[in-house]
């Protein structure tokens, strides 16, 4: 089942992919972006199953604007340098435990929206990523229990500003510009995705390939991710955890490839599809 955030007439709404169009599940969840966090166990994803089956109502998807997966999710948890080929791109030397920052709700942008190149900066870099949606919540969750709590999978373009990422050795300012972090086109129920270590990832840059991986390249497991944060935040229905990069990105290129206004980018994960995001001028 995929399951889609979007916005028709002003108003925002959450459904389900049938095809080439949309059926809308607020009198099933209740109206508004806050539908996804109420999707917590197999019984209510049941539920939606067989509304589906039940629906007349559909809306094409050329008549939605895409939303973010989750438009406001609590936390958005980031991983960084989590695929052996980017950490020794950027020469970094291996870690005990998971790199973590956090990205704003606020920078989020939907599929199909353009992704901003700030004025003060020229170096606007790609990093698909595969992003997972949390189902379940909890503290001190055990690695062997870790995808029982996933709700689905999505791609995530975690876009960076890198001179301003460079600014300190904190991130935040790099990872945080407003239009810069495209979540969607939508998400993946686990039935209908390959194994959490057998998922594709691919970035491309106008046509172009230029970042290429599965996920049993990431150094650290989505699982050991769910554990690790767990252990020190309560995990919520709709948190959001952004797995990581792998090598490839515009940065660490000779010369560099950064992004520039007129570009298109996609990211596109096996079993979920292509978020693709044009990139504008601020």
């Amino acid at each position: 089942m995929k399951l889609a955030s979007y916005e028709l007439d002003g108003r925002a709404g959450f459904g389900a992919l049938v095809g080439d169009s949309l059926v809308p599940l607020a009198t099933l969840l209740g109206g508004g972006i806050e539908a996804l966090a109420r999707i917590t166990d197999e019984g209510a994803l049941s539920d939606i199953r067989s509304f589906i089956r039940s629906s007349a109502q559909r809306i094409p998807l050329s008549a939605v604007r895409f939303l973010p997966v989750n438009p406001s999710p609590r936390k958005i948890f980031c991983v960084g340098v989590n695929y052996g080929e980017h950490m020794r791109e950027t020469q970094r030397s291996p870690t005990a435990h998971p790199i973590i920052f956090l990205r704003l709700a606020s920078s989020q942008i939907g599929h199909g929206r353009p992704i901003v190149k700030p004025a003060v900066s020229d170096e606007l870099d790609f990093e698909g990523e595969i992003a997972v949606v949390v189902r379940k919540g909890g503290r001190a969750i055990e690695q062997a229990h870790a995808l029982d709590h996933v709700l689905g999978y999505s791609c995530y373009n975690d876009v960076t500003v890198r001179d301003w990422q460079r600014h300190t050795s904190q991130w935040t300012a790099g990872k945080n510009f407003d239009g810069t972090g495209a979540f969607g086109p939508w998400l993946t129920t686990p039935d209908e995705m390959p194994a959490a270590d057998a998922i594709s990832l691919t970035t491309r840059l106008n046509g172009q390939i230029v970042q290429h991986a599965v996920s049993d390249a990431m150094i650290f497991s989505i699982a050991e991710q769910i554990a690790y944060l767990s252990t020190f935040s309560t995990l919520e229905p709709g948190d959001v955890i952004v797995t990581g990069t792998p090598g490839g990105v515009g940065a660490k290129r000779t010369p560099p490839l950064f992004m520039k206004p007129g570009d298109v980018i996609e990211v596109e994960v096996g079993g979920v599809g292509t978020l693709s995001n044009p990139i504008v001028a601020e």
